[in-house]
């Protein structure tokens, strides 16, 4: 059922690239790879293109399995190799699904499975003369989902993995969280021609149907070889990718468990529009030195297992995630991490929020839900093509509504660093049978612009549970609770701005729009439809005997917000980098002692710097990997992350 688009962008391209060639046949270089096929186990052939770079006669592969068109990649190979395919160390071979494309003449009816024609694939090119007999495999989305059915086939060449925006597992609640269904998601994979509408208006609710999907895709023990996860906060799969890292971590066998790894980016899911899965620019916000890291640390990966180089990849962490904010590149042994404290943060009539309960005993605030008139999708984790991704300002087409209630903390005069999953609390009432709630996380900056980190959706009848037996209508006038988990996430909400929570009754069309009416949720199995929909006024409780409030994972969080540590940093660039480093003081006043320390913790380059020696750093003498720089002013020591090319 997961069969994302992370490359749909490639698609237009393709379409771009080929009306310019018409007028203009040498204005682009274009790849020629041999065109190959795997012979498959019931007889069938995939379709290959096979890239060897000149002077490789006998090398390592790395495999792409693609349902989104083999012939794409002839315009540029990823990683960051694009056209100049002799600068590689690898041979790279693209196939098309079975059923797709080049591979269209092989389709199937499910046997085969896709997991048996990786296991052809690999073992086909470790025959190969050309080939060393050592297979890597790369690729985001739906490309990332089938290295994981590969790799539980256990092909004995098989070396390695590298998933993108990518997680194994189908479960109910990515399709229909909290019971409310994702509709442009779906819509999405559906003009791809997956045609998922069909199964799940048949399974609406969590059922036996699920439960043995979920069960017969999920496999960490089958999992026997090196895993490197790449995700992104504003990607909708990070809250199942966190997940299946641990199980594989703990749940594969003990000379494998300790080798794989997760690499999480300020990054959206990608597939259209300029943000990407190690891009800078991510919606309306720019992060810098977050660009490349996705292929700088892949190809190292790629380097230590594929051709056995000894480049510290063993000696990184387990954990590499970017802090946003502070926009800094931070490691931790395990996830969830454990340094964080939960913090809860109450929601007061007058629109505040702090870390104090209401004592009033009888307040609350409503607001009228309208479905034909529904709260706009303006960002997030979105998949369909004519929607934004990421953060996205809030204030003018969702804040500025009187379908919602704003609350907010007072300007921070500290930093307020959240690191994990925020879980919301609210004490709710309707008019109607059945509604929905929907919140919205926003970092709200000194300009006023609230942007969009988070939101999740929650359909009333199913808030005892996803099955048919645990929903039930609501009592109107009722008051019940509405709980509601955030994807984690790592965000330091700077001094100056604000945390704020936004609570509507839809986002649309992000999710489903509950009709009110407590009658059947998709009319004519159609996941868009309307019938006879009524207006719901809406309640949210704040007072002492029915408190909402918010429940944040916060590091170095004291009594209030007006306590809280600050985190102080300093701007390195250009990061990833393979010639030199620039060090941004952070105070221009001081002297400071500058040391770089390797992924094994040895000191490799230090450097005494202030206003007058503060000049770029030479590090191209130092070898591919990460490298941590260590800056101090004999009191406090401030640390930053790079990668070396």
């Amino acid at each position: 059922m997961r069969y994302n688009c992370a490359i749909l962008f490639q698609v237009k391209m393709l379409l771009l690239l080929l009306a310019l060639l018409f007028y203009s046949q040498h204005s682009f270089a274009i790849l020629t790879p041999v065109v190959d096929s795997i012979p498959l186990k019931d007889g069938k052939k995939m379709a290959i293109d096979i890239y060897k770079p000149v002077g490789i006669t006998k090398g390592p592969v790395i495999l792409v399995q693609t349902p989104y068109n083999r012939q794409l990649y002839r315009f540029g190979l990823p990683l960051g190799i694009g056209n100049n395919l002799n600068s590689s160390n690898f041979i790279f071979v693209v196939a098309d699904w079975r059923g797709f494309y080049g591979s269209k003449k092989a389709a199937y009816l499910g046997s085969p499975t896709m997991g048996d024609d990786g296991y052809a694939a690999v073992e086909w090119i470790a025959a190969q003369t050309w080939s060393n007999g050592k297979v890597g495999t790369w690729g985001p989305s739906a490309l990332g989902r089938v290295q994981y059915q590969t790799a539980a086939k256990n092909p004995p060449h098989l070396t390695c993995i590298c998933p993108l925006v990518a997680a194994p597992q189908y479960e109910y609640e990515e399709y229909f969280p909290n019971g409310d269904l994702r509709t442009e998601y779906v819509q999405q994979l559906d003009q791809l021609g997956f045609g998922l509408t069909k199964t799940l208006m048949a399974h609406p609710y969590y059922d036996n149907t699920w439960s043995f999907v979920e069960a017969a895709n999920n496999y960490p023990d089958s999992i026997r070889v090196p895993c490197f996860m790449i995700g992104g906060w504003y990607d909708h799969t990070i809250e199942f990718m966190l997940p299946y890292f641990n199980q594989i971590r703990n749940s594969t066998a003990t000379a494998v468990k300790s080798k794989h790894k997760i690499l999480v980016g300020p990054w959206v899911h990608g597939g259209h529009g300029t943000a990407q899965v190690g891009s800078n620019v991510q919606g309306e916000l720019n992060y810098p030195n977050s660009a490349g890291w996705n292929d700088s640390l892949a190809m190292q990966y790629f380097d230590f297992y594929l051709r056995g180089q000894n480049n510290g990849w063993d000696a990184n962490a387990f954990v590499t995630y970017y802090q946003m904010g502070e926009n800094k590149w931070q490691n931790s042994p395990t996830w969830p991490l454990t340094t964080t404290a939960n913090i809860e943060f109450y929601l007061h009539k007058d629109g505040s929020m702090d870390n104090v309960k209401p004592t009033d005993s009888g307040d609350s605030l409503s607001y009228n839900y309208n479905p034909l008139d529904p709260s706009p999708t303006v960002g997030g984790s979105t998949l369909r093509n004519d929607l934004d991704q990421g953060p996205y300002n809030q204030v003018a087409k969702v804040e500025s509504r009187n379908d919602i209630l704003i609350f907010s903390t007072t300007t921070l005069s500290k930093n307020v660093e959240l690191k994990g999953s925020v879980s919301i609390h609210l004490k709710v009432s309707s008019d109607k049978l059945d509604t929905d709630f929907d919140v919205r996380l926003t970092d709200v900056y000194p300009d006023g612009r609230s942007m969009l980190m988070l939101d999740k959706c929650m359909r009333m009848r199913f808030r005892n549970g996803n099955t048919l037996a645990l929903t039930a209508m609501m009592v109107p006038g009722k008051v019940y609770d509405c709980e509601l988990v955030l994807p984690a996430t790592c965000l330091t909400f700077l001094a100056g701005h604000k945390i704020r929570l936004d609570i509507s009754s839809s986002n649309y069309p992000r999710f489903n729009r509950n009709m009110n009416t407590g009658g059947t949720m998709y009319p004519g199995n159609s996941l868009d439809s309307l019938v006879n929909p009524v207006t719901a006024k809406n309640s949210i409780y704040v007072n002492s005997v029915y408190a909402s409030s918010m429940t944040m994972p916060l590091v170095g969080y004291s009594s209030g917000i007006q306590n809280t540590t600050a985190t102080s940093t300093f701007l390195l660039y250009p990061n990833p980098t393979s010639a030199f480093i620039n060090i941004d003081l952070p105070d221009q006043k001081l002297d400071y002692t500058m040391n770089i320390y390797n992924a094994i913790g040895e000191l490799v380059y230090t450097k005494a710097m202030n206003t007058q020696n503060n000049v770029p750093i030479a590090i191209a003498h130092l070898g591919a990997g990460v490298y941590e720089v260590r800056l101090s002013d004999g009191v406090k020591v401030l640390t930053q992350n790079f990668v070396k090319q």
